[in-house]
């Protein structure tokens, strides 16, 4: 069975204005990483929404456990925006059991080309084919637990909190 991908936003798939300097949501990235990255894992893609995970809230949140419980996958990995994974990680762990749910991102938009975004999204799809069911945070090469993780603002790494 396929691998479900469900699209939230984040820096992942942010763009650059070049006149004003800001980033901006336009297109997911999502099939031009997997193309880049030769991917061959059978995948089902969906957009849910494009926003900065700062701006995400309870509503969307339940759209995103939602949408997990209805899809006919059990492997589903989530591009989501680093600042709040972890919240919308322990709201999966609560309302969706028996499905293997891997949040990753980037820190740097894939647009700028040097992102770190590729490569987690690659420890993502790996990660939901080995791993048992449960919620995890998948960055910088590692996986993390829902439950243990949390982003390091000073080092701009995701590590253990225990």
């Amino acid at each position: 069975m396929a691998i479900r991908i469900f699209i939230t936003g984040g820096t992942f798939d942010k763009e650059y204005n070049e006149l004003s300097g800001q980033l901006f949501f336009k297109d997911t990235h999502l099939h031009d990483l997997l193309s880049m990255g030769r991917s061959k894992v059978p995948v089902e893609i969906r957009t849910l929404m494009m926003i900065d995970s700062l701006e995400m809230n309870d509503h969307d949140r339940e759209l995103i456990a939602h949408q997990c419980n209805q899809c006919e996958e059990n492997q589903i990995v989530i591009t989501h925006g680093t600042d709040t994974m972890g919240e919308t990680a322990r709201v999966l762990a609560e309302k969706v059991k028996g499905k293997t749910i891997i949040l990753t991102g980037a820190m740097i938009p894939i647009k700028f080309g040097s992102s770190d975004g590729l490569f987690n999204l690659g420890s993502a799809l790996a990660f939901a084919q080995t791993l048992l069911a449960g919620v995890y945070v998948a960055m910088n090469g590692r996986y993390f637990t829902w439950d243990n993780v949390r982003k390091n603002k000073q080092t701009g790494m995701f590590e253990e909190m225990i």
